[in-house]
């Protein structure tokens, strides 16, 4: 008798079988989740305000690493400078978050909830709600 045996229980061969299936699907979430999570802490964004004054580069966590003032800065007000770095990085953390959920679809996919809220949780990290007067001329943007 193969399949079900009285009371709808899987044959032994079968349960094998289901068995060896679920650990293959677990074991290819975990090698693509491994892939993912190296090629985010992996990943670096560089961008520049719209004027080239300030070139900053962010880490996979959105953490300053680099920043480069162009010549021209020695034209413009600190208050401008300040700005323009703040535009800078505002700008890379997009372009970071936008591309960390491109590797998280790449590699593990969208369609789980794990997955989703992995993407979540990253673009709610970089993309922060701006606090009142963020980034409005005269304001240093570090006072809450």
């Amino acid at each position: 008798m193969s399949g079900a045996l009285g009371g709808g229980v899987l044959d032994p061969d079968g349960a094998m079988d289901q068995m060896r299936g679920w650990k293959g699907r677990i074991d290819k979430l975990a090698a693509d989740t491994k892939v993912m999570s190296d090629r985010l802490q992996e990943l670096r964004v560089t961008a520049e305000d719209d004027n080239g004054l300030a070139e900053v580069t962010v880490d996979s966590a959105g953490a300053l690493r680099d920043l480069r003032l162009g010549r021209q800065i020695q034209r413009v007000s600190p208050e401008v400078v300040a700005q323009a770095v703040m535009d800078a990085i505002r700008r890379a953390k997009e372009q970071l978050a936008e591309r960390s959920q491109e590797i998280i679809a790449e590699t593990v996919g969208t369609e789980s909830a794990a997955a989703r809220a992995i993407a979540e949780r990253v673009g709610r990290q970089l993309r922060p709600d701006p606090e009142p007067g963020w980034g409005e001329p005269g304001s240093s943007g570090w006072q809450r």
